[in-house]
């Protein structure tokens, strides 16, 4: 009996503003034939390469690059080698990419920049971890703001900074450290585009937005766990999303899990 082509899929949707699904997938003999999506697609393939046609034009996914596949323009994929591909897809609403933006996309799909693909990693890594929702927000306008200049001409571009706007996204996260903030609800609140804004924080005081909370809401467990609260409670208090997801970043930034640190 012939064995059956391998594939392994994993879906999802996550709680990030402007990503309307996660797909991961290994196919090895599996093609996809002559499709459309109503979302962008932001393509990484981590072993192997696909091969597809957009728009009648034949184009490939070798592991360097980030292919951006525009919504409505039909297209379909198949593996290169008998070995198949590894990828990593997210679809995205036009939170991130207006339609303004199609024709580019259409004429330059395959994009070769490591940054903005180890950047793309870097947002899978963060909607893999329930609970890292900010950080994964703020790394997609990141990579958000990369794929406009890539499909406009401007990845050279420079930003100035602006340490007053910092300073209104401090204020934000400083009091809001159990409930937390979307970005795009303090980018609204302060006037600012939310890109914009992680940029100006990151930039004046050398630590991004997720970062910051993160290690607000570790010192106020230190602080509950010596009076003798348990991680389980401290966690819920403190914001985490559940007690490994305070272990995690308690032993990151103490060095020690919880429980240990209050036992000494």
């Amino acid at each position: 009996m012939a064995s059956q082509p391998a594939r392994i899929v994993s879906a999802w949707r996550p709680a990030v503003p402007g990503v309307v699904e996660v797909f991961h997938a290994r196919f090895t003999e599996y093609a996809y034939p002559m499709h459309v999506h109503d979302a962008w697609t932001l393509l990484i393939v981590d072993t192997g390469a696909v091969r597809y046609d957009l728009d009648r034009h034949e184009h490939g996914t070798p592991h360097d690059t980030v292919s951006l596949l525009p919504p409505h323009v039909p297209h379909n994929g198949s593996p290169v080698t008998p070995d198949g591909f590894r990828k990593r897809v997210l679809y995205l609403d036009g939170t991130y990419l207006g339609d303004e933006l199609i024709g580019a996309a259409v004429d330059r799909p395959d994009l070769r920049d490591p940054l903005l693909r180890r950047r793309v990693g870097q947002v899978h890594g963060a909607l893999l971890r329930p609970g890292e929702e900010l950080e994964a927000e703020s790394r997609l306008m990141f990579v958000g703001e990369r794929l406009r200049d890539h499909l406009r001409g401007e990845t050279d571009k420079a930003r100035p900074a602006d340490p007053v706007l910092a300073r209104r996204l401090r204020e934000l996260l400083d009091e809001r450290v159990v409930e937390g903030i979307g970005l795009r609800e303090a980018a609204g609140l302060v006037g600012a585009h939310p890109a914009h804004l992680v940029r100006a924080f990151s930039a004046a005081y050398g630590i991004a937005p997720h970062q910051y909370l993160t290690s607000l809401r570790v010192g106020r467990a230190r602080r509950l766990l010596l009076e003798g609260r348990s991680p389980g409670d401290v966690a819920a208090a403190t914001g985490f999303y559940d007690q490994s997801h305070l272990t995690r970043h308690f032993r990151k930034l103490v060095g020690v899990p919880p429980g240990r640190y209050r036992t000494g």
